[in-house]
């Protein structure tokens, strides 16, 4: 097979494109393609997650997270400036509904200054003239927050790699083969081999890794998340985004209400253990996907190191009543009846054999592949430097 491409890129979502975008601005002369199983792109996480342009305020100060989700903000607003994609800058605030939330507020809020995000604390009559729905003793307002259309910012990425390049849908990678000067891509079409392949697979990091026959030292674990939407009548209850005050142990947020582009606004997610990876149906069921992660030791230490935490999700996916009470504590003139049907995400979180979550981005490299094996959140706001970074690592610096 004569060599085609320089550069293959597995999978459509944001870091996908984002680095085939990358590749053709580093080396302009390069041929590049885009392969994706599904029909269209950000088929997956990307198009399943809440729309939010994060600011940086939660993570480890002088981590990756942190240096890429500031860079990523601005970027992405820049990007959607110049392309001409919606996006808000409303902002968020993060509350805390009682006195013994307010140490870890105040711990969020220095940990937010320390990473450069603008942030300002609110307490008592403040916080109820922001918002005057939201009930809580305190609360950080972080101004630079934003919420975007991320399909829509994809479409955009992708409209572009294909002006010099191609981008290939509905086309399965089944195998991936290294050798000497070339990486043959088996498909369920015609095979590709590329001088250097970039895998973002997303929910399937861990199976293409293997199918590139490198050992896996990590899983996959899906996590699906369950959303609901406000009805019409509910579109002006907040004018930012609302968050709880998140447990410092677990990577999730916890159950928030997000504005949404389109004037809607959503409530959740939840974080409930998916027995499928890519079926969002609430009772989805793939044998796969099942066995693979009941038979993965490392899930049931996550289970036996947070069960109060499971539990709560537990009753949170099975009782919309429980769902409603997690949301009542900071906003309480919520109802039953407002919590009405919307599309459910899955996030793909890395997990250790011991059963650590992994947290941070985990690339995997050879000589002419490089694997993302864990892009956890922010990694749609930070979908364009991280793709600077993937470049760099695969091709070194720029001259």
């Amino acid at each position: 097979m004569a060599v085609t491409w320089d550069y293959a890129i597995i999978g459509a979502g944001i870091v996908g494109l984002a680095v085939a975008r990358a590749l053709q601005v580093r080396d302009p002369g390069a041929s590049v393609v885009v392969v994706d199983k599904e029909a269209g792109v950000a088929a997956h996480q990307t198009g399943h997650n809440s729309g939010v342009i994060h600011a940086g305020v939660y993570y480890e100060p002088g981590s990756l997270k942190a240096r890429l989700c500031r860079a990523g903000l601005a970027r992405t607003v820049d990007y959607c400036r110049e392309h001409g994609i919606a996006y808000e800058q409303c902002g968020k605030l993060i509350v805390a509904v009682d006195d013994a939330e307010m140490p870890r507020l105040r711990t969020l809020f220095e940990r937010a200054e320390r990473n450069g995000v603008p942030v300002r604390f609110v307490e008592g009559p403040e916080l109820r003239d922001i918002e005057p729905s939201i009930a809580g003793v305190g609360g950080i307002l972080v101004t630079e927050t934003g919420i975007v259309d991320y399909p829509a910012m994809c479409r955009s990425l992708a409209s572009g790699i294909a002006e010099r390049g191609e981008l290939r849908l509905g086309v399965e990678v089944r195998a991936i083969r290294e050798e000497t000067s070339v990486v043959y891509v088996e498909t369920s079409g015609a095979g590709i081999s590329a001088r250097r392949v970039v895998v973002c697979a997303g929910l399937q990091a861990d199976r293409m890794l293997r199918a590139s026959g490198q050992p896996t030292d990590f899983a996959i674990v899906p996590f699906r998340g369950d959303y609901y939407a406000l009805p019409a009548a509910r579109q002006g209850l907040i004018r930012h985004l609302i968050y709880p005050v998140p447990d410092p142990a677990l990577p999730f947020l916890g159950i928030h209400l997000t504005r949404m582009i389109d004037g809607g606004i959503t409530v959740g997610p939840s974080a409930m253990l998916a027995l499928a990876r890519e079926d969002y149906r609430k009772t989805a069921l793939t044998a796969r996907d099942a066995f693979d992660a009941m038979r993965y030791p490392g899930l049931w230490r996550v289970l036996a190191r947070y069960p109060r935490a499971g539990l709560t999700e537990l009753g949170c996916a099975l009782s919309r009543r429980l769902y409603l009470r997690a949301v009542q504590r900071y906003c309480p003139s919520l109802t039953l009846a407002d919590l009405e049907p919307y599309k459910s995400g899955i996030r793909a979180q890395a997990v250790s054999p011991d059963g650590k979550l992994i947290h941070d981005f985990l690339l995997r490299r050879t000589p002419r592949t490089l694997h993302v094996c864990n892009a956890p959140s922010p990694a749609a706001t930070a979908a364009l430097p991280i793709a600077d970074e993937i470049v760099e690592r695969l091709l070194g610096p720029a001259a």
